[in-house]
């Protein structure tokens, strides 16, 4: 699998900037993908060095539309630690 096709997106949360303070850092990651994986991709794209990573699965909220019942999607969040002195700029462009 590509570090590409591992890595989805990030995820932008109050929550999410409060741990990027500490070295840590939260993504969107393929369902299949383990930990050694996520490492590997994130050393890859953004060239640091990974500490440690914490994987869940987080599963769909009940939804409705109408009078149809369902389930938004269930994802894989990873929460990885850099080492120390390392950091992502994940917004430089903006």
């Amino acid at each position: 699998m590509n570090a590409h096709d591992v890595i989805i997106r990030p995820i932008v949360s109050e929550k999410s900037y409060d741990l990027m303070e500490q070295g840590r850092y939260t993504f969107e990651v393929h369902r299949d993908a383990v930990k050694e994986q996520i490492a590997q991709a994130i050393e890859e794209i953004f060239n640091v060095r990974v500490e440690k990573v914490n994987t869940m699965n987080v599963s769909g909220k009940p939804r409705r539309l109408r009078y149809n019942k369902g389930l938004s999607r269930s994802w894989k969040k990873a929460i990885v630690t850099l080492k120390a002195g390392d950091t992502i700029d994940l917004f430089a462009g903006r």
